[in-house]
């Protein structure tokens, strides 16, 4: 069993390690800091049963003052030992519903590798994310990015108020 909570300064360490065993995009530790000292309702691990941290997600409000208050997915890991599980999952719907509850978004974006078929299923498939751009090299390599956005509406409201009853302690248990 995996347990989802929010992120501890005492997890970036454990973060970092897993965005550097899981992901091509890697970030100084001052990066992890800036996003939990800013948004710590953004930031959520899943922890396994020895508290190893199996899974994250980092993500921040943008500070746009030309588009609507929205947040944004900084990234998403989950060790490819405890993928198809649900995790990443559960961790997305924990980060957007506190975007939703406690900073007023109206919807979240996040980019995502033209070839990451995988990570693609899972936020067009699962998470009702739609394709809004794509971003011509944009990341290191030269790779293109899909821009993807999911607008908070009715239906996102429900699948949040129904996790939140689940979920009252903070802390979600993913089989």
């Amino acid at each position: 069993m995996v347990c989802v909570r929010m992120a501890t300064v005492n997890d970036l360490l454990q973060m970092q390690a897993t965005n550097l065993w899981c992901l091509p995009e890697n970030y100084q530790m001052k990066y992890y800091f800036y996003h939990l000292l800013s948004w710590p309702q953004l930031l959520w691990v899943a922890e396994d049963f020895d508290q190893s941290i199996v899974g994250y997600v980092m993500a921040k409000m943008e500070e746009d003052d030309k588009q609507p208050r929205h947040g944004h997915i900084t990234s998403l890991a989950v060790l490819r030992t405890h993928r198809k599980r649900g995790i990443a999952t559960a961790l997305m719907r924990r980060s957007q519903m506190e975007m939703e509850k406690v900073f007023g978004a109206e919807y979240v974006s996040l980019h995502v590798r033209k070839s990451n078929k995988a990570a693609f299923h899972l936020y067009k498939e699962t998470l009702d994310y739609e394709i809004h751009d794509v971003e011509k090299g944009y990341y290191a390599d030269g790779e293109d990015a899909y821009d993807m956005r999911c607008t908070f509406n009715k239906k996102n409201e429900e699948q949040q108020q129904q996790q939140a009853v689940e979920g009252k302690m903070q802390a979600l248990t993913v089989e």
